[in-house]
């Protein structure tokens, strides 16, 4: 493999040679802009590392150059910034095959994101929330080839998670620790610790320790996205976890009579309320805008996959956090949808895959799905019957005509569920499906002339 390096910054250069010593690169270092661009066009990279504040020309003047370049194949460019405006001039551009990472460099991070970029994975990004998202990524992590990312919603009021938001003043955690055990790989007693839940004691019954580890983290390190950085590392995640926003805010939703219900933990009980009635709106107060991390990787992924998970309150949640559906749509990567398998009372009752995706496609602000997955699973009687007393069915489309009308997405049916104690995704079944549109992207993209 063939480096350069593009700093006028000596500390910062030799940092990043340290850093990748035991992989044996082979090293091209310059000093300024100017000597950076002369070098990319005459000769072959695998990565290059721009120091975004480069003498003579700074690393925007010298990506603008090179994609004005006819017929050159751009490398993989990974610039280094020093703060939140350089970052996002870099990412308003929408540079191809560039990647930004903000100082302080966290090695293991910065070591990992180098060796994604080297080694060609396919980037996958994972947008929702509860145990839906937890699912996903617990069978996605048994693919290989593959970099996760999981772009956690931060609505949830609701149990020790809500109690911790309202005592700390705090983003809820309880989305985050499960996406986090998701996809650690470490020892089994420690993500059992994650999720173990005190049964009794006053001030403990009810709360999860990995909500209060969390917690602590975030006093401790200042942010939910500091917190999760840190936890990663005790957990050896398999991917990255991303806080779809840093702001603390509230869950609204109006129904078609004009009643507006505030909160995640009130929505998704819909109590006391007429079921048939359908949310007409959904939206976030105060508004919130979406972290930097999680619009990088929606920008940066192959495949970006929206669900499985509460309609409104897990998916459409993160749809509404400022700068997310523009990410989305304007992310070169495949899109995925993945409906629930069952309805839910209230957010989603007598709802069909036309409805879930009509209304997704509402928030998204366009039809810019690929892929629309639900399940055809066929269930024994006995596994339904408890969710017909609760008015809930699967999800099933009636009349593929208006499916077709609705979205330009591929539609795919597929075993996808199981039934035991509840009618859920099966993480193994979905992990399957997921690698057959990952491979067949892929085999379509090679044979693409470039």
């Amino acid at each position: 493999m063939r480096l350069l390096i593009a700093s006028s910054n000596p500390s910062l250069a030799s940092l990043i040679r340290r850093s990748f010593e035991r992989f044996h690169y082979s090293w091209v270092q310059v000093d300024d802009g100017i000597d950076a661009f002369q070098k990319i066009v005459s000769s072959k990279f695998d990565l290059v590392f721009l120091d975004f504040s480069l003498p003579r020309m700074n690393a925007p003047e010298v990506l603008r150059r090179l994609h004005s370049l006819d017929n050159f194949k751009m490398p993989p460019v990974l610039v280094l910034t020093l703060s939140e405006p350089e970052r996002e001039q870099i990412e308003h551009e929408h540079f191809s095959q560039t990647e930004v990472f903000a100082s302080p460099i966290a090695i293991r991070e910065f070591v990992a994101k180098v060796q994604q970029i080297l080694n060609q994975r396919i980037r996958v990004a994972c947008l929702g929330g509860g145990t839906g998202l937890f699912t996903l990524l617990s069978g996605l992590k048994t693919i290989s080839g593959i970099t996760l990312s999981s772009i956690v919603s931060m609505s949830d009021d609701g149990g020790s998670t809500g109690v911790l938001r309202d005592m700390f003043g705090i983003l809820p955690p309880g989305d985050i620790r499960r996406s986090l055990v998701a996809l650690s790989t470490a020892p089994d007693l420690l993500n059992e610790l994650m999720q173990y839940r005190f049964d009794k004691g006053k001030e403990l019954k009810g709360h999860n320790i990995g909500n209060l580890l969390l917690t602590a983290l975030i006093q401790m390190r200042g942010s939910m996205s500091n917190a999760v950085k840190s936890i990663s590392e005790i957990l050896n995640i398999q991917g990255e976890v991303i806080p779809v926003t840093e702001s603390v805010n509230t869950l609204k939703a109006e129904l078609e009579n004009g009643k507006v219900i505030e909160g995640e933990h009130r929505i998704n009980l819909f109590e006391g309320i007429n079921p048939k009635i359908r949310i007409n709106r959904l939206w976030q107060e105060p508004p919130v805008s979406a972290t930097p991390d999680a619009i990088q990787a929606l920008y940066n992924a192959h495949v970006i996959i929206l669900g499985p998970g509460d309609l409104f309150t897990s998916v459409i949640s993160n749809l509404t956090v400022a700068g997310i559906s523009d990410a989305i749509s304007s992310s070169k990567a495949k899109k995925i949808y993945i409906c629930n398998v069952m309805t839910k009372p209230g957010e989603t009752t007598d709802f069909q895959v036309s409805d879930h995706v009509r209304e997704v496609i509402k928030y998204l602000k366009k039809d810019c799905l690929d892929y629309v997955l639900f399940s055809n699973t066929r269930f024994h009687k006995a596994a339904l019957s408890s969710y017909a007393s609760q008015n809930q069915i699967p999800v099933t489309e009636k009349n593929s005509k208006v499916l077709k009308k609705v979205t330009r997405a591929k539609i795919l049916s597929a075993d996808l569920a199981s039934e035991s104690q509840l009618v859920r995704h099966d993480s193994l079944k979905l992990a399957s499906e997921i690698k057959k549109i990952i491979q067949k992207e892929t085999k379509r993209e090679s044979k693409r002339p470039h």
